[in-house]
């Protein structure tokens, strides 16, 4: 299935890239909602590598952590995330007169996702190393120097003790600011 996505991604980008559409450029952002920093890199005119990293919370994965009996759960972690985006409606954007200051737009992806051991948990992780891997949709939206991100998607998840297991929807949300001027 990934494959296939890969081989979408190529497709649709290589059919694209006859357009007058704004290129991509490398952004690089400050975080608030889980902070840290991410890098954006421009590998394509339509197409970036995210590079992210800070401290997160996060809920559980039953197969990643011992039963419990808490109704609320939580760990609070350092994360590094991966993701090459496909950003893919910056023609209407342009269009329709919106934006498309810091990379905005809708997009599609290939995540990969660690976190390391918890700096505050109600949850008894089996391992303190787990990573998440998958396709999300998204958008990202500007205002100004205000970052706004958000996707969705299904994720496989493990760690390193070989537990293992599948997650439909796993969703981000950041807010953040734009550290280059537009």
């Amino acid at each position: 299935m990934l494959l296939l996505f890969f081989i979408a991604i190529f497709v649709v980008n290589s059919t694209s890239a006859q357009d007058a559409t704004p290129e991509l450029k490398n952004q690089f952002r400050i975080n608030f909602l889980n902070p840290g920093l991410d890098y954006e890199v421009k590998i394509t005119k339509s197409t970036v590598l995210s590079l992210g990293g800070g401290i997160g919370y996060f809920g559980e994965f039953e197969e990643l952590s011992a039963p419990s009996r808490e109704n609320f759960k939580y760990i609070i972690a350092p994360f590094f995330d991966l993701q090459y985006k496909w950003v893919y409606n910056r023609n209407k954007r342009l269009r329709k007169g919106k934006p498309l200051a810091h990379n905005a737009g809708n997009y599609l992806s290939l995540r990969g996702f660690t976190k390391g051991e918890s700096i505050a948990a109600n949850v008894n992780r089996l391992d303190s190393q787990d990573f998440m891997f998958g396709a999300t949709w998204g958008f990202q939206r500007s205002y100004d120097r205000i970052h706004l991100l958000f996707d969705v998607g299904p994720v496989y998840y493990l760690d390193t003790m070989a537990n293992i297991g599948f997650f439909p929807i796993v969703m981000q949300l950041n807010i953040g600011l734009n550290l280059h001027k537009q």
